[in-house]
């Protein structure tokens, strides 16, 4: 088993979840979503990306990470080809608060739901579920709530499937990005009205880099994937600390 191996929750065993957990008691919960990024990219990006975060915190913080969530809600990608998207966040709140309520009921004092969907929808519901768990009168159960936008030192701006998201995830799994299924940028540039690569005619399916909010991946530098992802572990192992 990897180094990476031993935070994952659903490869332990019951003693071995409670031995990292004595030393460090955090649990991380990774949420995505299943949408277009894109031809270069997987549709279980957010969740990837959150997961592989995550592991990256867990090495620095100890604890355990949980299996991501593939299932999300809100953003304008919800009529894209293989966007699975619910309509509300009613499903993903009742599975944390089972998740949360168990992970109480094991003796975890720390609990850092992240999400690498960042639609704004999603973010205001891992808020709230956050700070009604954190308001009750009882209990011994913390809970932070973050996403990968969120981090105010990352080397590059968050988007989508642009390049930051091209370029963290060829740092957790580089097999999963393919640049060369985008057209070429010598014979189809962006064409960004105003030089907007967040403008709404990346809406248009005949432009190149249809679907893609953000700079141009075509331009990302692969290779500082692992500095990018490590950077964002450290931040969010920080944040997990500072909770508990």
């Amino acid at each position: 088993m990897s180094r990476a191996d031993r935070v994952r929750a659903e490869l332990l065993s019951p003693e071995e979840l409670n031995a990292r957990l004595a030393t460090h008691s955090i649990a991380y919960l990774p949420l995505g979503t299943l949408e277009f990024h894109g031809p270069h990219l997987p549709i279980g990006l957010d969740a990837l990306t959150a997961h592989g975060v995550c592991v990256a915190a867990a090495l620095r913080s100890g604890g355990i990470v949980l299996p991501a969530v593939y299932q999300g809600f809100g953003g304008g990608h919800g009529h894209y080809p293989w966007t699975i998207m619910m309509a509300g966040g009613e499903g993903i709140r009742d599975h944390l608060h089972t998740t949360l309520t168990r992970l109480e009921e094991f003796g975890v004092r720390t609990a850092v739901i992240f999400s690498g969907h960042f639609a704004p929808e999603q973010l205001d519901m891992i808020d709230q579920v956050a700070a009604a768990w954190n308001d009750r009168e009882t209990g011994t159960l913390t809970v932070a709530a973050t996403a990968v936008n969120r981090c105010p030192t990352a080397p590059l701006p968050p988007d989508h499937a642009g390049e930051f998201e091209t370029t963290l995830l060829a740092g957790i799994a580089p097999e999963l990005v393919h640049l060369e299924r985008l057209p070429s940028s010598h014979t189809h540039p962006a064409m960004d009205p105003g030089d907007d690569p967040y403008g709404l005619h990346r809406h248009e399916r005949e432009h190149p880099l249809w679907g893609v909010f953000g700079p141009d991946p075509r331009d990302a530098n692969l290779g500082s994937g692992p500095a990018l992802l490590g950077h964002m572990g450290e931040w969010l192992a920080e944040q997990a600390v500072a909770a508990a």
